[in-house]
């Protein structure tokens, strides 16, 4: 099928010109009390007899804000969209003092969120089938709900999924550095803190990142998070780091049992994910087919034009096939 995608191109004028006011008029926004009662914020738009509605689970540090283009480029595609802003970042409540910490006491309350998110505020407003996107840590988390309620979707991507992460440590190590981590925030008396050589939100230089080719994008990047400093988000903490491993540990266990009909695009030349773990978790997963994108990033969907267009013509295939 002949899809429609934008260009890094004089992206910035098609943002000011075309993106920003498709946001303006189109996107509808809201927030609901998630477990806990932490505000979790989404964003929603329906196009006139959408192909299917998509829920997205998007990446750690993530906000919708940053997802402006994808958004725009699924609903001129013919796609509904609905995507939230996990706890703890983004325009979402943070549940501890310091709101650059990354944190998170289990992936469950994530699931939790994303479940409540797509049954009770997706599922009135949905048309066509339910499909889930997925990016990073959203892949986790999206893992982990096809795991508690296999048919909610009927089919799922997943981008550059977390199921594992570097280093690469084996887990007798990782449990004693998390260990350890814990004991330290506990001599200090803190709820929680910084796991070791965590730092709060730094905006690297295009010259030194390992999230993609596109200098135009990640430079729009950059900048909306100059510009919205409460999205800003650090390092990860120990206890988010102690529930990721917990989360990527019954993935990797329970992938066979996670049965939804799955398209995993991995980054060939992802600095963030541990590829030879998250491949192997594919190969158990019954209904899953996994395509490399060779020379990729991690942030697939904010590659060069050439690699997202790759990317991106596979997706929208994928969903839009009966």
């Amino acid at each position: 099928m002949d899809w429609k995608f934008t260009s890094e191109k004089d992206l910035a004028n098609t943002f000011n010109n075309t993106i920003d006011p498709f946001w303006e008029e189109q996107v509808s926004r809201g927030h609901f009390a998630g477990k806990g009662d932490v505000d979790v914020h989404y964003a929603w738009c329906l196009p006139d007899t959408p192909r299917s509605t998509i829920v997205i689970s998007s990446g750690r540090i993530e906000s919708y804000l940053k997802y402006k283009e994808l958004v725009f480029d699924l609903y001129q595609n013919g796609f509904a969209v609905f995507i939230l802003d996990h706890r703890g970042q983004g325009l979402s409540g943070r549940m501890t003092h310091d709101p650059q910490y990354g944190y998170v006491a289990h992936f469950d309350d994530y699931v939790d969120d994303l479940v409540y998110f797509t049954q009770n505020i997706v599922v009135p407003k949905q048309q066509g089938r339910l499909q889930l996107l997925c990016h990073s840590m959203g892949g986790a988390i999206g893992a982990l709900t096809l795991l508690r309620l296999p048919t909610l979707f009927s089919k799922a991507v997943l981008a550059s999924p977390m199921f594992g992460i570097k280093p690469a440590l084996p887990n007798w190590l990782a449990n004693s550095l998390i260990t350890a981590g814990l004991a330290v925030n506990k001599l200090r008396k803190q709820q929680s803190g910084y796991f070791f050589g965590q730092t709060p939100y730094i905006a690297y230089p295009y010259s030194l990142n390992k999230l993609t080719h596109s200098k135009t994008r990640y430079g729009l990047f950059r900048a909306l998070y100059d510009e919205e400093r409460r999205i800003q988000l650090g390092g990860v903490t120990t206890e988010w780091l102690c529930a990721a491993h917990g989360a990527m540990n019954t993935i990797e266990k329970s992938a066979g049992a996670i049965t939804t009909p799955s398209l995993v695009l991995s980054a060939d030349n992802d600095a963030i994910i541990d590829n030879k773990r998250q491949r192997r978790v594919v190969g158990q997963m019954p209904n899953a087919r996994l395509v490399v994108i060779e020379k990729a990033y991690h942030e697939i969907f904010t590659e060069s034009d050439d690699l997202r267009e790759e990317a991106m013509t596979k997706v929208l295939d994928f969903l839009a096939a009966t």
